[in-house]
C-alpha cells in the first residue's frame, strides 16, 4: 500500500490500533512507553516497538516533546500510521530523528487502505522522500 511520508525511516512491528486519538502529553509515559491517560480505553497498554495506527492525534503541542523523549529513551512506537496529517506527532518524530538519530517513521495512509492496515498483525513501513510503502 502506498502512503505519504511525513517523517522518513523504516520500521517493522506488531500493529497496535488506537481505539481513539491519544495526546502524547499526559497520555504517554515516555519512560515506559505505556498509555497513562486514565480515560483512554487502552490505558496501561504499551506502545514500545509497535506500529501504531491512529486516525489522528489529539492536541497539546507539548505532545511532540513527549514523543521525542520516548524516541530518545527507546520506548516509542516503531512507526506511526495516520489517516490525517498531524503537526504535533510529525514534529516529535522529526526532533527524535534529528537530535537522537533514531527513526520513528510517520506516514499518512489512504482511507481506502485503513481496514486492511488495522486488520494486519504486523506491518513494515518504508518511508522515503519519494513516498512511503506499507506492507503486512
Amino acid at each position: 500500500m502506498k502512503a505519504v511520508t511525513l517523517v522518513p525511516g523504516t520500521a517493522e512491528g506488531e500493529v497496535f490500533v488506537m481505539a481513539e486519538p491519544l495526546s502524547f502529553w499526559g497520555g504517554l509515559d515516555a519512560a515506559t512507553g505505556a498509555i497513562i491517560d486514565r480515560w483512554h480505553p487502552q490505558c496501561g497498554e504499551v506502545l514500545t516497538g509497535k506500529v501504531v495506527a491512529m486516525e489522528r492525534g489529539r492536541g497539546s503541542s507539548s505532545g511532540s516533546s513527549v514523543l521525542a523523549e520516548a524516541i530518545r529513551a527507546g520506548t516509542a512506537p516503531a512507526a506511526i500510521v495516520m489517516l490525517t496529517r498531524d503537526a504535533i506527532v510529525t514534529l516529535g518524530a522529526l526532533v527524535g530523528r534529528e537530535l537522537y538519530g533514531k527513526d520513528c517513521p510517520v506516514v499518512m495512509a489512504a482511507a481506502a487502505d485503513w481496514p486492511a492496515l488495522t486488520a494486519a498483525g504486523r506491518l513494515t513501513v518504508e518511508a522515503g522522500d519519494d513516498g512511503a510503502a506499507i506492507s503486512g
